[in-house]
């Protein structure tokens, strides 16, 4: 027999789960796009490719692997 109250609460609980994951979904996209939009930005004011806190020209394959950091390895890892 199926316990209908059992069926209802784990529906809503995965109704639940999956709107939190697309809410989580679209917070992340969100951030991409305003790190894609920042690295634009420096590009059009020269910037691009140096590090915010020291200043340094950020490693060709650091930019490779994520065009919008904005650190180089350096200050990453400090």
């Amino acid at each position: 027999i199926l316990d209908q109250a059992r069926v209802g609460r784990l529906s809503r609980m995965d109704a639940l789960q999956a709107q939190q994951m697309a809410q989580e979904t679209a917070r992340r996209r969100q951030v991409q796009l305003q790190r894609i939009d920042s690295a634009l930005r420096r590009m059009e004011t020269g910037d691009y490719g140096y590090c915010f806190i020291c200043g340094d020209e950020i490693s060709s394959a650091r930019l490779d692997f994520d065009p919008a950091s904005t650190r180089c390895i350096g200050c990453m890892d400090k």
